[in-house]
């Protein structure tokens, strides 16, 4: 019984929240890219871009693996090959929205920590170099995934669904490979957003009370400072996007790390009441759904886009009330 309630949860639950991580992401593209926003040409790029990733991320894990898996348990994404290259697509789709966070966090650091970098760095150009790379690295780190899986069962010759060889567990080439696999995603990049995000935050800090003791010096009084705000506008924006990265990742890290240290396997069976499928599914679950945060920290940390957003959901209003005129 608990089983079948666990099953409908997952059912009702992951549609839902494709639909609304979809719908979420592409509204936010479509707002950053209309440039209204009042960020610069750089920052909407690195936005945009993470923004699709999240996207891809939703499809590649959610729609062809969880969706697919409860609704169409049998069709030709089962077969090994199929089944293999969605994990591909899966792995390259998850490390490029880790690491375009990564570079977001590190574009900022480097707006506000360093004048001299910033003209040549923090550019429009530079952040499409960027982006490439990311994308272009995700994909090539994650071609020997393909190589992890064997066929689960062979019916008339046609092998089908996926079943990790048990050489990964215990081959030193296979596990150096998962290693490094889990320390560039996402151990390195826990590590450097927060090394970013404490530079960035002592330099703001710093920089805020040398100008408010010039400021106060100069006038005799502290007035608004417009510079200051900018920046107090940037951080907000940077830790909130990285902070929920970095809390919702964490079950999932948790997770990997009591598998190394533990010298367990991954959980692959269907006792929804097992701990280790509890702990593997909550922590999948929440990196799933930082998938779809981003929109709500913008619309509640930058007032241009609530507006925005505001337009964009009235807009279809308006349609339909010129309709009924």
């Amino acid at each position: 019984m608990h089983a079948r309630v666990t099953g409908l949860v997952f059912a009702i639950y992951y549609p839902v929240f494709a639909a609304i991580a979809v719908v979420a992401n592409l509204v936010s593209i479509v707002i950053l890219s209309r440039g209204r926003c009042g960020l610069s040409r750089c920052i909407t790029r690195y936005l945009i871009s993470m923004a699709v990733s999240d996207i891809l991320v939703i499809f590649t894990g959610v729609i062809l693996n969880q969706i697919r898996g409860i609704y169409f348990p049998v069709c030709f994404l089962t077969i090994t090959p199929a089944c293999s290259t969605r994990a591909v697509l899966t792995y390259a789709a998850r490390t490029s929205s880790v690491w375009l966070m990564v570079t977001f966090t590190c574009d900022r650091c480097v707006a506000i920590c360093s004048q001299k970098l910033k003209t040549k760095y923090c550019t429009e150009k530079t952040a499409a170099v960027v982006i490439g790379m990311v994308c272009a690295l995700s994909c090539l780190k994650n071609i020997p995934c393909y190589f992890i899986y064997e066929p689960l069962y062979i019916i008339n010759s046609v092998p089908l669904f996926c079943s990790i060889k048990l050489i990964y567990y215990t081959s030193p080439a296979w596990a150096a490979f998962d290693w490094q696999d889990r320390i560039l995603t996402p151990c390195v990049p826990f590590f450097l957003i927060l090394l970013l995000n404490a530079q960035t935050i002592r330099h703001i800090l710093a920089a805020s009370k040398g100008r408010r003791r010039l400021r106060t010096h100069s006038n005799g009084e502290n007035q608004s400072d417009p510079e200051m705000e900018s920046r107090r506008k940037s951080i907000i924006l940077l830790l909130s996007i990285s902070g929920s990265f970095i809390l919702l990742w964490m079950m999932y890290v948790i997770n990997l790390l009591y598998v190394r240290f533990t010298n367990g396997n991954y959980f692959a069976g269907s006792n929804f009441t097992d701990p280790r499928f509890i702990l593997q599914e909550s922590g999948y679950m929440l990196q799933l759904f930082s998938c779809c945060t981003n929109t709500c920290i913008y619309a509640g940390t930058q007032s241009k886009f609530r507006e925005e957003l505001k337009k964009a959901a009235k807009y279809p209003l308006k349609l339909i009330w010129k309709f009924i005129k």
